[in-house]
């Protein structure tokens, strides 16, 4: 008994003494991982990725409550703009994140998408995202809509795609893509 005893001691020492450690070593961990925060700006009371493009950030400044409310279709914590697209007077996209990493790379961070109606008329039009990876299958969300077409979320689609189209009558007036967050 004395022996389990004093075994059961020198463990909990031995636990107690790798505990900083331990601790340090999940910190080098986090950082390995890409925990590294999105740097970010405001803009019009709308946070954005400080690497956004002039566009997106001009598209934010001229209609923040717009861009606000993408935010909010997104779900809660969607609150960092990654990036922004107007497609002449028809629709404009949103790319949104959280900011958490989900994977190993800085590029791991989940992505909301959107395309707004800008002609407060039905049509057909849809979004696409995919991420930064192959093996992942695009998500997409396709129909006629009057507001917006989305969200539509990946996990890891800090440097994916957003396909946005719009088909007004017979004349598709927006077949575009756009780059998620400030990648080369």
């Amino acid at each position: 008994m004395k022996i389990l005893v004093r075994f059961v001691g020198i463990c909990a020492v031995l636990l107690a003494a790798s505990m900083p450690a331990s601790a340090a070593s999940a910190a080098d961990l986090t950082e390995a991982k890409g925990n590294t925060p999105i740097a970010t700006m405001d803009v019009e009371g709308v946070q954005v990725d400080k690497q956004a493009t002039d566009e997106t950030k001009q598209i934010i400044a001229a209609s923040p409550e717009v861009a606000a409310a993408a935010a909010n279709a997104c779900g809660s914590g969607y609150t960092i703009s990654v990036s922004a697209a107007r497609y002449g007077t028809y629709a404009t996209a949103y790319t949104w994140t959280n900011g958490k990493t989900t994977g190993d790379s800085y590029n791991d961070k989940p992505i909301c998408a959107l395309l707004f109606n800008d002609t407060g008329v039905a049509h057909y039009m849809g979004i696409r995202l995919k991420d930064n990876y192959t093996s992942t299958p695009d998500v997409e969300d396709f129909g006629t809509y009057s507001s917006y077409a989305g969200p539509v979320y990946q996990n890891k689609g800090y440097c994916g795609q957003a396909y946005s189209y719009m088909k007004v009558g017979s004349t598709v007036v927006v077949d575009n893509y756009l780059t998620v967050g400030a990648c080369n």
